[in-house]
């Protein structure tokens, strides 16, 4: 009887982390690390390694003097070595899941002929959290609507300064100065209208009338001066030109003798420059004529 109570105390512990998908028979190594905020992280959630799972939270203690107060215990595979800064991730385990741990290995880790040294198991990981995708759009609706708050209450005070100006406007005199001067102005306006009317209906044809006769009458100016004074002018100067050419045809003759005597005053003084004696007698006062 003792036997059985055993070994059903056994299945019924074994059925149980079975359940929670821990492996009591595998060897394990523990890792702790510090947090300020569990965000939902519950003890028995899984350990990740790049998605796949290598472990679970076996723990979790509150210290009070502590402003990181929890600390949390996980379990990992004795097979798997954490190198140094490898940071214990707070994450959220699906959409609608609970939260759980993801080991994130340092970048140095991956590169090629890594020399990296590696953890001692019992050792405590630094930490972080890395906000779910819920939490995520969570926030950034939470922004949103913040930023839209914040617009409808300046829309809101713009509209009671409006409301406000309205009101002393209307309790005081500026309405009706306003109203009796948009009075003043349409009177205006209608006076300036009528007479504008007025001076189309009657003085207007009269300036027109007027402005065509003018026309008609320099038009039959500039008329007749094309045809008299114009062709007088025209007239005038072929009868110059005509005076004109018969002067000079009657000096040409003149012309012609005044040539000869120029030519032959030339010779005159030609040959009395060769022989003076021909044309001057000279008569010495007082001698004897030879007999």
């Amino acid at each position: 009887m003792g036997l059985l109570t055993v070994l059903c105390l056994f299945l019924l512990y074994f059925g149980f982390y079975f359940l929670k998908g821990v492996n009591i028979f595998s060897p394990t190594n523990p890792y702790y690390g510090r947090f300020e905020h569990l965000h939902g992280l519950e003890e028995q959630a899984p350990v990740y390694i790049r998605g796949y799972k290598v472990g679970h939270v076996s723990e979790i203690h509150y210290d009070y003097a502590r402003k990181d107060a929890y600390t949390v215990d996980i379990s990992i595979d004795k097979q798997i070595s954490l190198p140094e800064g490898t940071q214990m991730a707070l994450v959220s385990d699906g959409l609608i899941g609970g939260m759980a741990i993801e080991l994130q290995f340092p970048d140095a880790y991956y590169e090629e002929n890594a020399d990296i040294a590696m953890h001692q198991h019992g050792d405590y990981l630094p930490t972080t959290y890395v906000p779910g995708l819920m939490e995520t759009v969570q926030g950034q609706l939470l922004a949103k609507l913040d930023t839209a708050v914040a617009s409808l209450n300046q829309a809101i005070a713009d509209v009671d300064s409006v409301v406000l100006i309205a009101q002393s406007q209307l309790e005081g005199d500026h309405l009706k100065k306003a109203l009796s001067n948009i009075d003043r102005i349409s009177s205006d306006l209608t006076s300036v209208s009528s007479g504008f009317h007025a001076m189309m209906e009657h003085q207007i044809p009269n300036i027109v009338s007027n402005a065509d006769t003018t026309i008609a009458n320099l038009n039959t100016v500039i008329a007749a001066v094309k045809e008299a004074d114009l062709k007088a002018t025209v007239a005038r100067v072929d009868t110059a030109v005509e005076n004109v050419n018969t002067a000079l045809t009657r000096i040409q003759p003149i012309l012609g003798h005044v040539d000869e005597a120029v030519v032959s005053a030339d010779s005159l003084l030609v040959d009395i420059k060769a022989n003076p004696k021909r044309y001057i007698n000279v008569t010495v006062f007082g001698k004897k004529e030879k007999k």
